[in-house]
C-alpha cells in the first residue's frame, strides 16, 4: 500500500521521540508514510520508563513510515551532527525538525541543584539550538520546511506561573525566544518556526510526567488534580496541523493545541482525555 498523506516522503527529525509526545508525533507522521528520525538517548530499556529508540522505530514502521533510530543525547554536539549526517544520507535530506527533548525538575530555587539546573538548560536550550543549527542547511533545501518547538507562548504571565520552578521555566522560555528570533532569521528561506503548548488548565499525561508526579509534594499533587489530563495524541494531532501548513505563510506562531485543532474543525476533545493515575487517589 502506498501512503499518500500530506507528510508522505518527507523527513522528520524528532528529538526525545522514544516515548511520550515525541513518539506520538512520529507515529502520526508515519501514518502518512513519512520518514522519521528517532533522535533520543534511550538505546537500552529504562528501569522505570517504557520504550527505547528501537521499540519506537518498530512502531513507526508498523504505522507505515520509514524510520531511522539514532542514539542522540542532545547535549552531545558530535552525536547530533552524526545523526543529521546519517539522516541526510539515508533519506536524502531533512524537511522538519521537532525539538521535543526536555528535562523537567519542578523545584524551587533553593531546592534546585546546580546539576539539575545545568541539565535542564543543556538539554532544553543548548540542545534545541544545536539540533536546529546543524539541520538548517538541509531545511533550506527541504520541502515545505518547518521547525516546531514544544515550548510555551511568549506573553506576559502572572508571577505565580513562574514561582516554584524558575529554573525549568527559564529553560522552556529559551525555546520560545528561539521561535521569535529564528522565524525572522529564516523567513526569507521559507523555513517556518513555530511553537506548540497545551491549553491552559490541561496537561499531557506521559510515563515520564507520571514518574515525576510521584515525587511531588501533596500540595503539588493537589494542583495537578485541578488540571485536565490528556493523552499525547492531542499534541501530535495539533503538530500535524501545523507541519502541514505552508511554511512561507505560517511562521512565528505560538500555538495552543486545542486552538489549532478547533481551527481544523475538531470539537470532540473527550477523545484525548486521560485517566488520573490510580496512585494519585491514595496520596
Amino acid at each position: 500500500m502506498i501512503n499518500t498523506g500530506k507528510l508522505a516522503g518527507r523527513t522528520l527529525f524528532i528529538t526525545g521521540a522514544s516515548r511520550g509526545i515525541g513518539k506520538a508525533i512520529a507515529l502520526k507522521a508515519a501514518r502518512d508514510g513519512a520518514n522519521v528520525v528517532i533522535a533520543a538517548k534511550t538505546a537500552k530499556p529504562h528501569p522505570t520508563l517504557p520504550g527505547t529508540i528501537y521499540t519506537a522505530a518498530e512502531e513507526v514502521r508498523a504505522a507505515g513510515g520509514r524510520c531511522l533510530p539514532c542514539v542522540v543525547d542532545v547535549r552531545n554536539e558530535t552525536q547530533i551532527q552524526d545523526a543529521v549526517d546519517v539522516a541526510v544520507k539515508t533519506f536524502g535530506g531533512i524537511d522538519i525538525v521537532v525539538n521535543n527533548a526536555s528535562a523537567i525538575y519542578l523545584t524551587g530555587t533553593a531546592e534546585t541543584s546546580v546539576k539539575n539546573f545545568d541539565l535542564m538548560h543543556d538539554i532544553i536550550v543548548r540542545g534545541t539550538f544545536l539540533v536546529t543549527k546543524f539541520s538548517i542547511p538541509y531545511l533550506k533545501a527541504g520541502k515545505n520546511p518547518h521547525i516546531l518547538n514544544i515550548a510555551p507562548p511568549l506573553m506576559h504571565l502572572p508571577a505565580e506561573r513562574f514561582s516554584g520552578h524558575v529554573a525549568y521555566t527559564m529553560a522552556k522560555y529559551g525555546m520560545s525566544i528561539f521561535v521569535t528570533g529564528m522565524a525572522e532569521e529564516f523567513r526569507s528561506d521559507g523555513i517556518a518556526v513555530n511553537a506548540l503548548w497545551p491549553k491552559s488548565g490541561t496537561a499531557i499525561k506521559t510515563a515520564a510526567t507520571e514518574l515525576r508526579a510521584k515525587r511531588m509534594s501533596k500540595e503539588d499533587i493537589a494542583l495537578l488534580l485541578k488540571l485536565k489530563l490528556r493523552i499525547p495524541d492531542v499534541t501530535a494531532d495539533a503538530a500535524y496541523a501545523i507541519l502541514t501548513r505552508d511554511s512561507r505563510s505560517y511562521t512565528q506562531h505560538f500555538c495552543i493545541d486545542e486552538d489549532i485543532l478547533r481551527e481544523e474543525g475538531i470539537t470532540d476533545f473527550e477523545q484525548y482525555s486521560a485517566l488520573v493515575p490510580k496512585w494519585v487517589s491514595r496520596v
